[in-house]
């Protein structure tokens, strides 16, 4: 039920804004880490409401995904809580195939957000126990707020695009996309194309134009693992899982580069320096995802693929590197990721840290304070987002129960707490 607040502004009069108290928790966000937390509260029997900004769920893959994106890792170490991939789903599926996974998904669990509302401010109201969460709905930007007793944080660790500040790009006159733009190849044929980042999506992106009879340019700035995606046609990740289970971590990063080496040779020498700490340590340290190769090394190898070091300047249509050469340039395609949103719309400080990531380390980062869970943010991919949402839905639940076994006491709590938000 919408409400309307009459509030009183001391130039304008009084003015109204419309409210509603949410029967159960607040999702936000309607990727991946949102559609897991709401399926598993509804096995609990929870009731929840989802919000999205953008017009679809999973807007990164639907939006900002380039067209030959698959999954990295095999599909049962992505799959949601409940439900597993389609059996005669490929081992790793395509963008195509994971969003009509996710679209029967919350079909199947009756998941139905309210898109097309952003989030623009949530604080806890310390005198009633609640959540206030300000949004804006639709085209004509109508301010709405929600009420709730439990917040739950789904907006995940790539919300927002990294633009660097990179000296002269904006005299460079050619196309500048970020990767969350790009599509594919075959716009950029015949063209000279500088990709700015090394991750995966660098790497994908570089491989695409070289199949696209481009001729990329990869700019790499620091040192990178490069593993190969399969070993002996076994997942390097699924190897390495198994590995964990009875070798300490370092030893199995110990064997994983001996792997490397063995399939794909020394790579310092194409330009890609590998990093004194192992992949997994990195990756559970820094958050820094090692390369799963598919193609782009060869391509390197080749020449198809030059690899440079980092950007000093850009000026009109072309650049001058660290070393001092100069390349010509037509386009350039930003690979330089993404960060969490958190901090710009959460006023909280002591279960988010500044960069918008829980401040305790996984596994303990799913539950603030107050009410307060995240769930995405493990930098652990869609497996870590689905152990986040399984203890966030128990601990929910179990909450949610205990209140109901004495309704009359909840309604009296629920009517003191209305009567506190009334009063501004």
């Amino acid at each position: 039920m919408e409400n309307l607040f009459r509030l009183v502004d001391q130039d304008q009069g009084f003015f109204q804004r419309k409210w509603t108290l949410v029967n159960g928790p607040l999702i936000v966000g309607a990727g991946p880490s949102g559609l897991a937390t709401a399926a598993c509260l509804r096995e609990q029997g929870v009731p929840f409401v989802v919000l999205e900004r953008a017009e679809c769920i999973a807007s990164l893959w639907q939006k900002r995904a380039y067209d030959r994106l698959k999954l990295h890792l095999p599909k049962q170490f992505c799959q949601l809580p409940k439900v597993p991939f389609p059996e005669d789903f490929p081992e790793y599926p395509t963008k195509k195939q994971f969003i009509e996974y996710l679209e029967s998904y919350a079909k199947r669990f009756d998941i139905n957000p309210k898109f097309n509302e952003c989030v623009q401010s949530a604080r806890y109201d310390e005198t009633s126990g609640f959540w206030r969460v300000k949004t804006v709905r639709g085209s004509n930007k109508a301010e709405f707020e929600y009420i709730c007793r439990w917040l739950v944080v789904a907006t995940g660790e790539n919300a927002e695009s990294v633009v660097p500040d990179i000296d002269g790009l904006a005299d460079f006159g050619g196309e500048v996309i970020h990767a969350s733009e790009y599509k594919s190849g075959e716009k950029f044929k015949g063209q000279n194309v500088l990709v700015v980042g090394c991750g995966n999506s660098g790497m994908e992106v570089s491989l695409d134009l070289a199949n696209h009879n481009a001729s990329p340019s990869m700019v790499v700035r620091s040192s990178v693992h490069v593993l190969p995606r399969e070993v002996l046609g076994k997942s390097t990740f699924e190897l390495a899982v198994l590995m964990m289970k009875w070798l300490p971590l370092w030893l199995v990063d110990m064997i994983l580069l001996i792997l490397a080496w063995l399939v794909l040779g020394n790579i310092e020498k194409y330009g890609l320096k590998r990093p004194l700490m192992g992949p997994l340590e990195l990756k559970n340290s820094k958050g820094k995802t090692p390369v799963l190769d598919i193609g782009a090394l060869e391509k390197i190898k080749s020449g198809d693929i030059q690899v440079v070091p980092g950007i000093k300047r850009f000026s009109r249509g072309r650049l001058e590197l660290v070393n001092g050469e100069k390349l010509d340039v037509n386009s350039v395609v930003l690979a330089t990721g993404y960060r969490s949103n958190v901090p710009s719309w959460l006023q909280e400080g002591e279960f988010f840290s500044k960069n918008g990531f829980p401040k305790a380390p996984f596994p303990n980062g799913w539950k603030g304070k107050g009410g307060l869970y995240a769930v995405g943010f493990t930098r652990r991919g869609l497996s870590g987002a689905s152990s986040d949402a399984i203890n966030i839905a128990q601990d929910i639940g179990k909450a949610w129960k205990q209140e109901n076994k004495q309704p009359k006491k909840r309604t009296i709590a629920c009517h003191r707490r209305c009567i506190s938000l009334s009063q501004f």
